[in-house]
């Protein structure tokens, strides 16, 4: 799995979405994150089949993501959704599929429709995504094979720094979505002092941090500039200090929903 993706959360299907995935694809990304629930998986298909032409590289040079809807987990439901996740990225197998959120009661039907599709080989790895501590707990009582990764929303106002832990203990990726909090804290001045040091943006920074502490994370952005300078960080180190700072920004605040009080 690659440490660093293009999320296309809110991204809507036409050329904006095709040319930011084959952009992505082009700029050396191998890795692209979508759910059924963003309505946009066609596109994001219809994009990756450019970029890999363009880029000159194989489907199997490419690590893809979907996630199973709230209204999909069932057994046979999760099984279905799938297929047709399949059908409109026009792939033949996932790298990963995810239960996008623990609704309480049937995410475990679900993972065990996750667990059938893992074994017949139509996907390389399963998992789950705004999961907390005793969500994974409880899945775990009856699986037969455990969360490969966990995606959630992560960034240096929402370190989940208990959450990772337990993940890295339990031999579960942590994944950031939302890793720049939707552009809220850019004008951090902490942020701002680290970045003026490296020559670095803030944003460019704190994708940094997600790779320092061994977080895979996926920004979103449709704008080719930003693509190429999202990736452009694997040529500066955070120090010790710097990364102690970050994290000294907590204030477990989220913008997304709380997976405990969500509104499913």
């Amino acid at each position: 799995m690659p440490w660093f993706g293009l999320g296309v959360f809110k991204v809507e299907e036409g050329p904006e979405l095709v040319n930011a995935v084959k952009t992505a694809i082009q700029h050396g990304y191998r890795s692209i994150d979508t759910a059924a629930i963003y309505q946009n998986e066609e596109g994001v298909g219809e994009g990756i089949r450019e970029g890999l032409k363009e880029a000159g590289i194989s489907r199997e040079d490419l690590f893809v993501t979907s996630k199973v809807w709230n209204s999909d987990l069932g057994y046979e439901s999760a099984i279905a959704a799938f297929e047709t996740s399949l059908e409109k990225l026009g792939l033949d197998y996932l790298d990963l599929y995810l239960i996008h959120w623990p609704v309480e009661g049937k995410y475990k039907d679900a993972w065990r429709a996750l667990e059938t599709l893992y074994k017949e080989g139509k996907i390389k790895a399963i998992g789950v995504s705004n999961f907390q501590i005793h969500h994974l707990e409880d899945l775990m009582k009856n699986a037969e094979i455990k969360p490969m990764v966990n995606q959630v929303e992560c960034h240096p106002r929402l370190t989940q720094k208990e959450l990772k832990d337990y993940c890295k203990e339990n031999g579960i990726q942590l994944e950031a979505w939302s890793p720049l909090m939707q552009g809220e804290i850019l004008d951090n001045q902490d942020l701002q002092e680290i970045a003026t040091k490296h020559n670095k943006t803030v944003a460019q920074v704190i994708l940094r941090w997600d790779l320092q502490n061994q977080i895979v994370t996926i920004p979103k952005s449709t704008k080719e500039h930003r693509i190429k300078e999202n990736a452009d960080i694997f040529d500066f180190t955070l120090t010790d200090d710097e990364m102690e700072r970050i994290d000294g920004l907590n204030q477990n605040h989220r913008v997304g929903p709380d997976p405990d009080n969500f509104d499913f």
